[in-house]
């Protein structure tokens, strides 16, 4: 093939890199109006009254709008329960509860800091287990804390653990996690000739945006358009509105132009984060290792606003046994209101968590027996016709296998296995785990993705115009399809262009989140464009619009039984750190990672993201410590949030490719961008384990924790042998 397997340079890099390219902020005019909001920064409070009169009366500011201005105030991805503005309560610390419009950012700013805001203290709800203790305050009036309680069961895990050679339980707690994406959130907003309200922004689903600002100002959704200028990093950050709704209100209450631009801070307060998770298991094996039992209950922190909260539990759920075939599974996953930031879509999407506990467990387990882990996950891997926890067959292509033995053999080539070997004060140690990840939305959402392909024709077809809504969230899915789209219709890749960031000009692909955009976009620019080569040669017409539908999903029933995905990738690890015994530092020294994407389309960007995803996990797992005490965000700049930076990450990263093609996806190709995420932090747990002989069990692995765990190690009793 000319155009898929190959590496094509993005047709984007050059602006780039050069600065060039035109992010939201770039787009921003000196004589639009500019915005500043006012936030909460308390975590539970009653508005007592909002006195706007000192603001107003300050130079330059030329309005203070508040929830009374909203025609409808409530928006959501899933629940409209988050208001624009709040209204009676502030339920967390980055709630906004007024917006100062002015000439000028120093007027914006000046106004907002004269806003008087009378509160009435309540009582706030800290964690997750708190919302669901009797008597916990109510986050939301006339609402049980608990947004989500999903069971699964399969099986008798209680049988099965009475039956079992081995038991073991373990406890196991995620933190949040800062999207940090690079270009913090921004939009411009105005009315146009045509009436319609404009809004200029980034972000991962250009017609959801539109719907919900359709929905807030109580317009036809065509009486609204959304365009995307760059997008700077996402990592289902931009799922969410943000910055949206308020630059459409500015713009939609005062007819004029108006932009707004947060600072780094007011991104981190004001967007959601990774959900936290506390994980409770009991895996239960016979001597030669077959898990035969999983019970676990999954206790998730969704913060103050539903978002996606339901839909992750509902993931993590289906990961519980993580990448391995259980008979008996018996599980309870709740998710909570808080009065936290709101948590939802993040890399991974519940995935990670709920594999830091399964695979740390599957080594404990090995260890109990006295197994190699290796030889524990090969048995126990889901394998072609193998039932997952919700009782369906796992979709043709399983491939989790393979992926471990080629993992195994690039580690033998690449990693030195010497357990506890010295360096000082510093021990070597390696530690394998294994993922899946779904792609593409799942539960029984109605999972569609639309293309238009218009050819371009002279005495033959010379190339194509492609019309699709697909968000390019800095992952490369606009070259992938105009490489499907080349090598479907045999042109040159440079006279494929594409119509993506515009509502009103491109159909609805769907959200760039769940690894799908390479699967569902491509297969239906792939399929458009087949169409059209079929229409040209019968009608002479040379277009085609398609809209690709995968394979049906169901929602989970009350017990958890459903067919939950209709597509996974599969991905193995092998990473070698070394550990400080004096500090507590943990330095990730080699990664291998075995991936299974179907089909690379461009094999340079999937190691890219391979790099890239591995350089987020390394953050996830040692040092992104997001601190929230009594509610308040104590990690509001990247100098409390510590990000890993180059020197963090290791130069010998090991992207290993594999190739099973999916059945559904464009050449056989699907997403994988979240994969490599998903195994990472237990590879990490299990490689401190060989160096040190402690297991770590709560995220992010920090000085103090590991400290504190070698401290313990050494203060138990030595056995005395008579």
């Amino acid at each position: 093939m000319t155009y898929i397997g190959t590496r094509h340079p993005r047709q984007d890099a050059r602006d780039k890199v050069t600065g060039a390219a035109a992010y939201p902020a770039d787009v921003i005019r000196p004589e639009m109006l500019r915005l500043k909001v006012v936030f909460a920064r308390r975590p539970h409070a009653r508005i007592v009254a909002i006195d706007p009169s000192a603001a107003l009366a300050a130079p330059g500011v030329v309005a203070v709008l508040t929830a009374a201005d909203v025609p409808h105030n409530r928006y959501g991805l899933v629940e409209s329960d988050q208001p624009v503005l709040c209204e009676d309560v502030v339920r967390h610390f980055g709630d906004r509860v007024a917006l100062v419009v002015a000439e000028n950012d120093a007027a914006a700013a000046r106004g907002a800091a004269l806003v008087r805001v009378t509160y009435e203290d309540l009582p706030a709800v800290g964690d997750a287990h708190a919302a669901m203790a009797p008597g916990a305050p109510r986050v939301h009036a006339g609402r049980d804390n608990v947004l989500r309680h999903q069971k699964l069961r399969s099986g008798d895990a209680r049988a099965a653990l009475a039956a079992a050679d081995v038991v073991v339980s373990g406890t196991f707690t995620t933190s949040w996690q800062e999207h940090a994406y690079l270009q913090p959130d921004a939009a411009v907003a105005f009315v146009d000739d045509a009436g319609r309200l404009v809004v200029e922004t980034a972000g991962q689903w250009l017609h959801e945006d539109r719907r919900q600002l359709a929905e807030i100002f109580a317009l036809s959704e065509d009486q609204v358009v959304v365009r995307y200028a760059k997008i700077g990093g996402a990592f289902g950050g931009r799922e969410d509105l943000s910055v949206q709704p308020l630059a459409a209100l500015a713009a939609w209450k005062l007819r004029r132009p108006v932009a707004i631009r947060w600072s780094r801070e007011e991104s981190i307060i004001g967007h959601h984060k990774r959900h936290p998770f506390a994980i409770d298991a009991t895996w239960g094996a016979l001597a030669d290792g077959t898990i035969t039992a999983v019970e676990a209950t999954l206790v998730a922190d969704g913060g103050a606003y539903a978002s996606t909260s339901a839909v992750v539990l509902e993931c993590a759920m289906t990961f519980v046994c993580g990448p391995y075939a259980v008979p008996n599974v018996a599980a309870d996953g709740f998710v909570c209101y808080t009065n936290n930031v709101p948590s939802g879509a993040f890399r991974g999407f519940g995935s990670p968590q709920a594999h830091f506990a399964a695979e740390s467990m599957i080594a404990r387990v090995a260890e109990a027996l006295h197994l190699d882990p290796l030889d524990v996950r090969r048995k126990n891997l889901y394998r072609e016709g193998s039932l997952n926890p919700s009782g369906s067959a796992m979709p043709r292509g399983v491939s989790a296998v393979p992926v471990l033995e080629r993992c195994i053999e690039e580690a033998a080539l690449r990693i030195s296995r010497h357990a506890g070997v010295m360096h000082g004060s510093e021990r070597r140690g390696v530690g394998f785990a294994n993922g899946i990840k779904n792609v593409g939305y799942s539960f029984g959402f109605p999972e569609q993705c639309t293309a238009t392909v218009a050819l371009t024709v002279l005495d033959s077809v010379r190339g194509a115009n492609v019309r699709i809504g697909a968000a390019d969230v800095g992952q490369g899915v606009h070259l992938i399809l105009r490489q499907i789209v080349a090598e479907t219709l045999r042109v040159p890749l440079e006279t494929v262009s594409l119509v993506t960031d515009d509502s009103a000009e491109a159909p609805n692909a769907g959200s760039a989140s769940a690894s799908r955009m390479t699967l569902m976009a491509g297969r239906a620019v792939k399929d458009a464009a087949e169409l059209a080569l079929a229409r040209l040669a019968t009608t002479g017409d040379g277009s085609a619009t398609v809209t690709y539908r995968p394979p049906r999903t169901t929602p989970l029933d009350e017990l958890g039984q459903c067919d939950p995905h209709y597509s996974y990738g599969y991905v193995a690890q092998a990473v070698e750190v070394a550990v400080d015994t004096a500090t507590g530092c943990v330095r990730i020294l080699k990664v291998v990672s075995v991936n299974d994407v179907g089909r690379a389309i461009n094999r340079q960007q999937v190691e890219g993201q391979i790099e890239g995803c591995i350089a987020q996990a390394i953050g996830y797992t040692l040092c992104e410590d997001f601190r929230i005490s009594e509610g308040r965000i104590l990690t509001p700049n990247f100098s409390t949030y510590l990000l890993p930076t180059a020197l963090d990450v290791p130069l010998e990263i090991f992207p290993v490719i594999m190739e099973t093609p999916d059945p559904n996806g464009p050449f056989g190709a699907r997403g994988m961008a979240e994969m490599p995420l998903v195994p990472f932090a237990a590879a990490v747990a299990a490689a401190v384990h060989d160096a040190t002989g402690v297991w770590l069990s709560d995220l992010p692995f920090t000085p103090e924790r590991v400290l504190a765990a070698l401290a313990a190690r050494d203060a138990q009793p030595v056995p005395i042998l008579r």
